[in-house]
């Protein structure tokens, strides 16, 4: 099994050669952010160009609830930088509706539609309701098989999919789900609700829809992996959760895995700081162990060229008295 091969491989270099990682967070537009990750000032027409050079990816949940027209994804496309990734969700119209199968046609067809991003596609999701259990593992079988043939035949979009029942997180249909994930290439995505558990408040009490706790299994499926990180609020409570993901982040990428990390929180406005803390942490822990340095956020390069600017302006007013 390919997840167990790599569990076992021992490391054949020091150094990681490459790096693969892509950071964001769940979404792009959110007001609260303007006069932090956004300048004070911009306007919500902005909000992608200003996020897409701030962040690598962005967890493209608005498909979930409408399938964006032609156009709306050109505009996407045009408004971001090269080397940005969408990964958008499949819409609950196909995977909340009962069974996978019927969906098929229409799964296609939104499969087609987001190849009108162009480089900026990065891995297509499906989140599977907590209804949706072991008993339907022929279902998706199917499912996979038909996305995965007609890809085989056309253009080829990277998928993951997400499971919630509890069921899945079983010995056996936990194995029999990564074994059927790893014969079509599909990655599971890893949801990392701890924090918002493992800690004496509860941040989701004014949240309108809660995150299931699911168990934690860091498997790879697939040559990449997609994570969402439930992060707390309050960042003491992220931090050892955090340091454990760089940890197994560092082991994929020495494996030359490609890694899409994605930050949440019931308090959206904290999920930025949080995901520029974890790009911190694994800076540091690549350098160190491996004296590889990270490519900078792109929200940091930016904010290091403004004090820059900043402080130039501040000598040159300077020298003039």
């Amino acid at each position: 099994m390919f997840s167990a091969m790599l569990a076992n491989m021992p490391y054949k270099c020091s150094k990681i050669r490459g790096m693969s990682v892509w950071l964001g967070c769940a979404i792009w537009a959110y007001k609260d952010w303007v006069g932090d990750l956004f300048p004070p000032g911009s306007q919500s027409k902005d909000f992608l160009s200003l996020y897409s050079r701030r962040f690598t990816a962005v967890e493209g949940n608005t498909t979930f609830y409408s399938i964006p027209d032609a156009a709306t994804i050109q505009r996407w496309a045009t408004a971001t930088p090269p080397g940005f990734k969408f990964c958008p969700k499949l819409p609950r119209t196909l995977t909340h509706q009962g069974l996978l199968t019927p969906a098929i046609p229409e799964t296609l067809a939104f499969l087609d539609r987001m190849q009108g991003l162009g480089d900026r596609l990065g891995v297509v999701f499906a989140q599977l309701p907590p209804s949706y259990s072991p008993r339907d593992l022929g279902d998706l079988t199917t499912f996979l098989q038909a996305v995965s043939g007609r890809q085989a035949a056309e253009r080829q979009v990277a998928l993951a999919v997400e499971v919630r029942h509890l069921d899945w997180f079983e010995p056996e249909p936990s194995q029999r789900l990564n074994d059927l994930l790893e014969k079509f290439g599909v990655a599971r995505v890893l949801l990392d609700t701890r924090p918002i558990y493992d800690c004496p408040d509860d941040p989701q009490i004014a949240s309108e829809r809660r995150k299931p706790k699911v168990p934690m299994q860091p498997v790879l499926t697939a040559p990449f992996s997609l994570i969402r990180y439930i992060s707390h609020p309050e960042m003491q409570y992220n931090e050892p959760f955090l340091q454990g993901w760089v940890g197994q982040i560092e082991q994929w990428l020495q494996q030359s895995r490609q890694v899409y990390f994605f930050v949440h929180c019931p308090v959206e406005e904290r999920s930025p700081r949080t995901a520029r803390c974890f790009q911190q942490l694994l800076e540091q822990q690549l350098l160190e162990q491996h004296e590889v340095a990270v490519p900078p956020l792109p929200w940091n390069v930016i904010e290091a060229n403004s004090s820059a600017s900043l402080s130039g302006s501040s000598a040159t007013q300077l020298r003039l008295f």
